[in-house]
């Protein structure tokens, strides 16, 4: 039967567009199959085919493991039985004995046909994941096979097909099988099961990708894109900048009388796409996403990562968007929270924040409201910055002289040495006892970690369960069991 074998390889191989090798291998594994099925026993059986002659043997394997592991008679052997016929085996080796071979044309035909189709699968499938893991980010283009329960299958051509999940496809878009649909590469399956590509149409970067595509200069390095967002198949904000200043990125995006962005937004089913100004200053960056809304004032506030902007009370809507579209694509693409309100809004928050700020000048200065008044006027919002700001710009403020000047430089610097002193006092009260530290098994991070906790000494922690030690620190339950156990040894030695 060695020319059968020869021919099922070559016809195969041929076929499925795989190496002869892939062929012998489950060929090999089909015949030690069917070999183990005559026997009816768990043997461990291994078949190699000549793949010059097509002849092939078989052979039975025991794998060496200690006497006392001993579990699978069939397919393992004790290691002194082993050595009894070769001192030099040792554990972990495999004996092999040669066996009669079964002959190919008896092997149990859907047997054989399962295994060698499935080993042509897996060569298959690894053959496509080769070529693509390296392509995820790229737009691929295929034609629509079937879409079932709102998820659409692709046929890439070549026998690859992918998949666009509904979670990554664009809303109430209409698809029918023959359609042809572009989507980005974003996860390439390696394991056995499922689709194989994962393609997104609702993905921000496929949206740039797309003006990648249609705007040469992206490609020539003359724009670069700093960002997207996306309400998918409703509206998009796209920012651009231009390395070259004699180059309008906007206009080069919109194209000769919209071509180009239309040609974008018919690709992704009509969805409305604005084509934004990128800035380096977030304020104008800000002003330039929330279009086409007028902002009248903005305040930045980089502690908190927020913004707010003020609007004319009739254009708050169109701010906002519909369903907070606007502001919500707008804080995406930038980067920042941004809040939207109108300018009596604006106006009330600024005097409510001012207010505190005088009452904390008041309070941690010992001044009275008007001066307060006038240091949060000229823009100072903090203690450190009038104890360290340079006295000139003190001296700038109208009605303030040296002595004025000097006296609120020293009373802000005591305001400050006072916290100081209050924060240093409150980590000592959290600071860990000796006898905390000094405990065995315990080390500085898990004390201190404990003493924010008010669990300062070794008590402290004895009085704990080992639950309650889990949820405080990292510990396995091994190890909070066994540092309990050693801070409540001191106990039983004082009871004897």
């Amino acid at each position: 039967m060695s020319k059968e074998i020869l021919y099922v390889a070559e016809a195969l191989s041929n076929e499925k567009n795989v190496t002869k090798e892939v062929i012998y291998e489950a060929i090999e594994l089909a015949l030690a199959s069917a070999t183990r099925k005559k026997h009816r026993k768990d043997m461990d059986v291994k078949v190699i085919i000549n793949p010059q002659t097509g002849n092939y043997r078989s052979f039975r394997r025991w794998e060496v493991v200690a006497d006392e592991d001993l579990e699978f008679e069939d397919k393992q052997v004790a290691l002194s039985e082993a050595q009894s016929d070769n001192p030099e085996v040792e554990i972990g080796d495999v004996l092999e004995e040669e066996m009669e071979s079964i002959e190919f044309g008896r092997i149990a035909a859907q047997t054989a046909k399962q295994v060698i189709l499935q080993k042509v699968r897996e060569a298959e499938r690894m053959q496509v994941v080769d070529k693509y893991e390296d392509r995820v980010g790229e737009v691929l283009n295929g034609t629509v096979k079937r879409v079932d329960r709102g998820h659409i299958f692709l046929d890439l051509g070549n026998k690859v097909e992918a998949i666009i999940p509904k979670d990554q496809s664009i809303p109430r878009e209409m698809t029918r099988r023959g359609d042809r649909l572009r989507g980005l590469l974003i996860e390439v399956n390696k394991d056995n099961r499922g689709p194989l590509l994962t393609l997104s149409r609702s993905a921000s970067e496929f949206l740039i990708e797309l003006f990648k595509v249609e705007v040469p200069e992206i490609d020539q390095g003359l724009i670069k894109i700093k960002g997207a967002a996306r309400d998918p198949g409703f509206r998009a904000k796209i920012a651009v900048h231009s390395t070259d200043p004699k180059l309008d990125p906007i206009g080069a995006c919109v194209g000769m009388r919209g071509s180009r962005v239309m040609s974008v937004s018919n690709e992704l089913g009509g969805e409305r796409i604005d084509i934004v100004l990128w800035d380096e200053d977030p304020a104008h960056f800000v002003i330039n996403a929330m279009a086409p809304a007028e902002i009248e004032s903005i305040v930045v506030d980089e502690d908190r990562n927020s913004i707010d902007v003020a609007v004319a009370e009739d254009k708050l809507s169109q701010a906002i968007g519909r369903g907070g579209q606007n502001v919500r694509l707008a804080s995406e693409l930038t980067g920042w929270n941004i809040n939207v309100m109108t300018s009596e809004q604006a106006d009330e928050k600024n005097q409510s924040e001012a207010m505190e700020f005088v009452e904390k000048f008041m309070d941690q200065l010992d001044i009275d409201e008007d001066m307060a008044v006038i240091l949060v006027q000229e823009g100072f919002s903090s203690i450190d910055e009038i104890a360290y700001v340079d006295k000139s710009e003190l001296l700038a403020v109208e009605g303030f002289d040296e002595d004025v000047v000097s006296e609120l430089r020293q009373r802000a610097r005591d305001a400050l040495l006072t916290q100081l002193i209050s924060k240093e006092e409150k980590l000592e009260e959290t600071k860990p006892a000796d006898d905390l530290l000094n405990l065995e098994g315990m080390d500085s991070k898990l004390a201190y970690t404990l003493a924010s906790k008010q669990i300062t000494t070794r008590d402290d922690l004895a009085d704990l369960s080992t639950d309650e030690l889990m949820e405080i620190s990292e510990l396995s339950e091994e190890q909070a069991s066994q540092l309990i156990v050693e801070a409540r040894k001191h106990w039983f030695e004082e009871e004897e």
